[in-house]
């Protein structure tokens, strides 16, 4: 089974965490919600490629959130797409007044309340996830 790291960054803002839906043009889990996230390229660091994915998928730079907290490793086996994914989490709060500008890799996003991740049909366990930066 093939492994892949990858990295799933929940913005918060006012108690509310940040959900964006896939486009049918990302390489798996289309039309599913998910957080910001993105593969951790070879040489960067877990915080690091957090960092991109934020600047390259919302338009959010280092001076827009304030990390809150970088949880435990969560693995998801997927057999039907024959992975693992390794999922490194982080939280991030919004500073300031910065604005959420979604790139071609989502088509809508919402900011709802953390306990309503499970209404959601997200990708694999991002409620797991959740729990492990809440």
């Amino acid at each position: 089974m093939e492994e892949s790291h990858v990295v799933t960054c929940f913005i918060e803002n006012n108690f509310k965490i940040l959900l964006l839906k896939r486009s049918g043009r990302v390489g798996s889990y289309q039309q599913r919600w998910a957080a910001v996230s993105g593969y951790i390229e070879p040489g960067i660091t877990p915080l690091e490629q957090a960092r991109q994915e934020l600047k390259e998928e919302v338009g959010l730079g280092e001076a827009d959130v304030i990390l809150e907290k970088e949880g435990v490793p969560l693995e998801v086996v997927d057999g039907d797409l024959g992975k693992k994914w390794i999922v490194h989490p982080f939280r991030f709060r919004l500073a300031g007044s910065a604005k959420i500008k979604t790139d071609w890799e989502h088509t809508e996003c919402r900011w709802v309340d953390p306990d309503e991740i499970r209404l959601y049909d997200t990708v694999p366990r991002l409620d797991d996830a959740w729990e492990r930066v809440r």
